[in-house]
């Protein structure tokens, strides 16, 4: 198999697709190292990403109720969202938590970054935990955001995560890094 990796996919050419809401399409000519053929790939250009365990003084996490338009249904999900361009990804959680939430402050800690989507996306998500957390503003929206806040006891979150009732990866990610760092 290292093989593969050592002769490498071969981009021959490449062009700009559409602009998108949230990204940008980019087709790669590629050749596959296997056999030599060349398939046209679609790549989804997009600034990284990040989210945040949020967890409160009672051990609470934070979490979100909100539309996802992919799917047509409502996700409970972690805070998050694009990094601005200049911004570091800690400055970023730290924007996201506050405009969703409202909460601030607290301790922070990396648990670290994993890829959106490799198939077809070119991004991270970094994901942060901030301990402590307390209500401090309103939200701030953007004005296709609808959002709800929703604070779940750290161990019942832990049985929806094993129950498989978080759908959205990046808030499964998260949470399994929060978990396994907190288990000692």
């Amino acid at each position: 198999m290292s093989g593969y990796k050592e002769k490498g996919w071969q981009v021959l050419h490449q062009e700009a697709g559409p602009g998108l809401k949230l990204f940008r399409a980019r087709f790669d000519d590629m050749r596959n190292p296997r056999n030599g053929l060349v398939s046209r790939m679609v790549i989804l250009e997009a600034e990284d990403s990040v989210n945040v365990v949020p967890v409160t003084a009672d051990g609470h996490i934070l979490f979100v109720r909100q539309y996802r338009f992919g799917t047509g249904e409502y996700t409970l999900e972690l805070p998050g969202g694009i990094v601005d361009p200049g911004e570091e990804h800690r400055q970023a959680a730290e924007r996201e938590l506050r405009e969703e939430t409202g909460y601030a402050g607290g301790q922070w800690a990396y648990l670290g970054k994993i890829a959106s989507n490799p198939v077809f996306m070119n991004n991270y998500i970094h994901h942060w935990v901030a301990q402590e957390v307390e209500l401090n503003s309103v939200q701030h929206l953007d004005e296709s955001e609808e959002v709800e806040v929703v604070s779940i006891p750290q161990d019942e979150a832990r049985q929806w995560l094993v129950q498989g009732k978080f759908q959205h990866p990046h808030t499964v990610n998260a949470l399994l890094l929060f978990f396994f760092k907190n288990q000692g």
